[in-house]
């Protein structure tokens, strides 16, 4: 498998994408590997952090313990390591933080506060915040994991999509329309966006639509970066429905 990291998929051509170059290389020798799996890592660091606050540690252990996972899976060679069912990269950092947590907690907290080395410029000193607004649940910390990694990865989406519009000179446009992404109907009307920004009723809904189609794009290439395969796309969104759903 060829490309960097930095490709993405066009139309129906499955092209080299993030996870697959880690995939491929095998561990992180390669420049490509390291800097695809960074990327990935700094976009869905949170999830491991709910999932390791949920397993009860408290917040200073539980960002000690997100920054030495990282530290550990960006320094070995841990890709080698990854069971057969690697294709999906939440499925891998799962098991990954899982078994990390079980044999390395004792090494961990036993060593002097800060001596980690920061290998990956996480927002650990937001995370407790953002933390203490998620809803109150019973969840596993591997479902809280599942469903905050759904959440990151549409955050993802929505920003690039935002940075797109926001480009173009369009952000107050977004701004009004990206209610309308997920069909909610106490959103604001139609007519009342168009008469807000200038726009005829029919340029607005033209607009939704292309937005709709254009969430849909980015949010395939988003899930394409964390599989291995073009099948596992389709999957990936079946899943994500079912984590939204529930």
């Amino acid at each position: 498998m060829t490309g960097t990291a930095d490709e993405r998929p066009d139309g129906n051509v499955f092209n080299t994408t993030h996870w697959s170059v880690v995939v491929a290389a095998a561990d992180l020798t390669a420049a490509d590997a390291r800097a695809a799996l960074t990327r990935l890592c700094q976009t869905y660091w949170y999830p491991l952090y709910c999932c390791v606050r949920r397993h009860g540690h408290s917040p200073e252990d539980a960002q000690d313990l997100t920054q030495a996972f990282f530290a550990k899976l960006l320094s070995k060679n841990q890709i080698a390591l990854a069971d057969p069912e690697r294709g999906r990269f939440r499925t891998f950092l799962l098991r990954s933080l899982e078994n990390f947590l079980r044999t390395q907690y004792r090494d961990v907290t036993t060593q002097k506060r800060g001596g980690t080395a920061e290998l990956l410029p996480l927002e650990l000193q937001t995370a407790e915040g953002r933390y203490e607004t998620e809803p109150a649940d019973n969840l596993s910390p591997s479902a809280v994991f599942e469903r905050q990694w759904a959440g990151a990865l549409l955050e993802t989406v929505l920003a690039g999509l935002r940075k797109e519009f926001s480009g173009s000179g369009r952000l107050e446009l977004f701004n009004a329309l990206e209610p309308h992404l997920w069909g909610d109907d106490t959103s604001t009307p139609y007519t009342s966006i168009a008469e807000a920004l200038g726009m005829t009723l029919v340029a607005v809904r033209v607009t939704v639509h292309r937005l709709r189609q254009r969430f849909h794009e980015l949010l395939r290439s988003e899930i394409s970066n964390t599989v291995d395969t073009p099948n596992d796309v389709e999957d990936e969104l079946r899943y994500l429905r079912r984590v939204l759903a529930s």
